[in-house]
């Protein structure tokens, strides 16, 4: 196999060559950029399996250089670099899609590993991207409910066809996993699977996403770019929470979807496209069309074949299926050894009720993963870390043959970091919730084991 080849990017010249020496020495090839502008140039010429990218550069700065990347669709790992590291930075460079965060001075063992984890991470995440191409990411739709059942039986016959499909479903209920299960399973299935979520694409950008743009047709628009359905050309189009889309966009898109055809923003032309477009909505569009929100027509275009997606309340018999998969993915994921969950603790996450369905059963499956000691997830550690204020988790948090002091200390410590996730890792705002001095709940961070994301 070929060496991983890295891109540090670092505006001292001692950093560019001690990480260089240091990753030289490990086998991997290595590039060098003094500001983002170069990097963002090289990028353009040249593939990269990792970037090592510093905080403070002149110029665009490491996190405005992450939101470039984003934005050209450049997905390889970014690890962040910093000699005057907060808790605050670090939170809001993961928030924009960086792995990890290294402070300054830089230990080699330290980046190394993390540069490791990094590439197996992302390589472990191709992997399974390709074994859901292969088998079908049906698969991924675990479940032995009669309501299961039923859902892939409708996905099964609605891939065979080329009509619309209309995703309905509560939030966290896998509408994304559904629609790559029903391109799997179609016609299109050597073709493109893209995807927008038009929820999060602001209002003046959605039609250069959707439909691409002309160098120089609006300010910030230097190179020509293919818009989603251009690209999507020959596959599906998956419009996530389409609900949320503007009006006049519904107008424009619906037209593509009578004609057949784009036209990119600052262009004179139309392009043929051939497109599946599947999408997916948690709000009611029939609500939203009498509220004078969303057109009619555009609604019928899409609901074709309408797919109701059921809330994990709805087959609470999945639960156990759904905890074993995500504790085995979860432990192969953060580099823990195999974990089992005791009885009691299963019966707790059944009697959760699941706001936020499937996702929130996974995001809680990593939290005892990550958060508990020992081989076994026991019924009082599961109680701790169920969210506070649910009727399940507010029976006793005590746990058989375990010190006083070490129960107050994960109940404390449960506390702390959902303060932290309710400010956003905002560390003075977090104090003065919890009525701390900000060098109080530092140490409180550091004696309690809570470390700043992408620290070990």
């Amino acid at each position: 196999m070929a060496a991983a080849t890295i891109l540090v990017v670092d505006d001292e010249r001692n950093i560019l060559t001690s990480v260089s020496r240091a990753l030289g020495l490990e086998g991997y090839e290595v590039e060098v950029a003094g500001s983002a502008e170069i990097a963002l140039d090289k990028l353009a010429k040249q593939t990269f399996d990792a970037i090592l990218l510093d905080v403070q550069l002149p110029g665009i700065d490491g996190l405005a250089m992450l939101d470039e990347l984003r934005r050209l669709e450049i997905t390889i790992p970014v690890i962040m670099m910093s000699g005057h590291a907060t808790i605050e930075i670090a939170m809001e460079a993961t928030r924009r899609g960086a792995d990890d965060f290294i402070e300054k001075p830089i230990g080699s063992d330290r980046l190394v590993l993390s540069l490791k984890r990094s590439l197996e991470l992302r390589e472990l995440q191709r992997e399974n991207q390709e074994l859901r191409r292969r088998y079908g990411p049906s698969e991924a739709l675990l479940g032995q409910s009669a309501a299961m059942d039923r859902l892939r039986e409708q996905i099964e016959l609605a891939a065979r066809s080329n009509a619309q499909v209309l995703i309905l479903g509560e939030r966290g209920t896998g509408k994304e996993l559904v629609a790559a299960a029903i391109h799997a399973g179609s016609a299109r299935a050597n073709g493109p699977l893209e995807k927008l979520n038009c929820a999060a694409v602001p209002e003046g950008l959605i039609e250069s996403e959707l439909f691409g743009h002309e160098a120089g047709s609006f300010t910030g628009a230097t190179k020509q770019r293919r818009g989603k359905f251009e690209r999507a050309h020959g596959g599906t189009l998956f419009l996530d929470e389409v609900g949320d889309m503007p009006p006049q966009m519904q107008a424009k898109l619906l037209r593509v979807l009578e004609e057949g055809e784009v036209e990119r923003v600052g262009a004179g032309a139309a392009i043929e496209v051939d497109v599946r477009v599947v999408a997916a909505t948690n709000k009611s569009l029939e609500a939203e069309i009498e509220a004078g929100r969303f057109r009619a027509d555009l609604f019928d275009r899409l609901n074709v074949v309408p797919l109701q997606v059921p809330a994990l309340a709805e087959r609470i018999e999945d639960v156990p299926m759904l905890v074993e998969h995500f504790l085995s993915l979860a432990c192969e994921i953060h580099d823990r050894p195999g974990k089992e969950i005791a009885t009691g603790a299963m019966r707790l996450l059944e009697a959760y009720p699941y706001p936020g369905n499937v996702r929130e059963l996974r995001n809680l499956v990593e939290r005892l993963v990550i958060l508990t000691p020992g081989e076994t997830i026991t019924e009082a550690q599961a109680r701790t870390l169920l969210p506070i204020g649910s009727s399940v988790a507010s029976g006793t948090h005590f746990q058989p043959e375990t010190p006083l002091r070490e129960m107050l200390e994960a109940v404390e410590r449960d506390l702390i970091i959902r303060a932290l996730e309710f400010r956003d890792g905002h560390v003075t705002k977090t104090a003065a919730d919890l009525g701390l001095e900000r060098s109080h709940l530092y140490k409180k961070m550091r004696a309690l084991g809570i470390r700043r994301p992408g620290s070990e």
